[in-house]
């Protein structure tokens, strides 16, 4: 009979999830000995080994471990569900609600929600985890999130989307490109620059469609997986890039880079919030979407958009 608990499986867990039963330790603020007992306290319950232990290697897991872990994420998930269920029965939003947000994206769009989220539900506190737009797909597969912030395009068919704003992609150059002087660009245009690519799993495919789509090829100069290299890298000189989100700092004729809309870049995709769709969130991650359905409402997200201006057509 396994016997084994809550604690424990968070635990495990942790482990699994980091590779290193140091780095669970440090992530839980607890002893290297404690994840040790977790692990070996489930694996004589089941029967079979979890993980593979390699001196200074740190661990991995067996075939079995991996399937096992699955089980416990999916366990977790539910767990914190219940827990935060438990804590709303009085009608007051309180736990954590953990949310997955495409990294580019996050430092224009999280700090507007989690201010708005912050002053309407004070005891609620929040988990942030950052991704490509494969990973934020994974958090919420494996219910490390409640819900996610991304691409409906990149989304998984058994996801719930509830679309926020469209964001067409547009072209970041250096101040001095006559680009920048111009209001608008095209694709054709960007693609006789050397160019600065976003080199992020499902972002990179997605960036070079745009040029396969028109019959061009980008002349690729650098790539980086961070949004603000790529934007250091334009300011210098370096090249031109496209990306989707407007960066809050950002202030035209000020910044030490122009934002420019693109004719034909083809359909604006949509973001907004991926929820799993075979449950029922619970009340606490329903009042989070909620709010920032209302933010949507107020406008809240339109500065986020580059759109062509109503005079241009292609």
């Amino acid at each position: 009979m396994l016997n084994y608990t809550l604690k424990q499986l968070r635990y495990v867990e942790a482990a699994g999830r980091l590779g290193s039963i140091a780095s669970a330790a440090s992530e839980l603020s607890i002893s290297q000995s404690s994840i040790t007992a977790a692990i070996d306290a489930l694996e004589g319950g089941l029967g079979y080994d979890m993980f593979i232990r390699t001196p200074a290697r740190g661990i991995r897991p067996t075939p079995q471990g991996t399937e096992a872990l699955g089980l416990i994420r999916r366990f977790l998930h539910q767990a914190r569900h219940f827990e935060a269920e438990m804590q709303s029965v009085a009608g007051l939003a309180k736990g954590t609600v953990r949310i997955a947000c495409y990294a580019t994206a996050a430092p224009a769009f999280l700090p507007t929600i989690l201010r708005s989220v912050t002053e309407t539900f004070p005891d609620l506190s929040i988990t942030v985890l950052e991704g490509s737009l494969n990973r934020v797909t994974d958090f919420l597969n494996e219910g490390e999130a409640d819900l996610a912030f991304s691409y409906k395009d990149f989304s998984d068919p058994r996801h719930r989307f509830e679309p926020l704003f469209e964001a067409p992609p547009y072209a970041i150059v250096p101040r001095d490109d006559p680009i920048a002087q111009s209001g608008v660009t095209t694709m054709a245009e960007i693609a006789t620059r050397p160019m600065v690519t976003l080199d992020l799993p499902g972002a990179r495919d997605y960036f070079r469609s745009m040029f396969d789509d028109l019959g061009l090829s980008p002349r690729i100069a650098h790539s980086t997986r961070s949004s603000e290299i790529l934007r250091a890298l334009v300011s210098g000189g370096f090249g031109v890039s496209i990306l989707n989100i407007k960066p809050l700092d950002y202030r035209e004729g000020e910044s030490s880079y122009a934002i420019v809309p693109i004719q034909d870049a083809g359909p604006a995709p949509m973001f907004g919030i991926l929820t799993v769709g075979n449950s029922e969130p619970p009340g606490i991650v329903q009042a989070f979407i909620r709010n920032c359905i209302i933010l949507k409402s107020k406008g809240e997200f339109r500065n986020l958009a580059v759109h062509l201006p109503a005079h241009s057509h292609i």
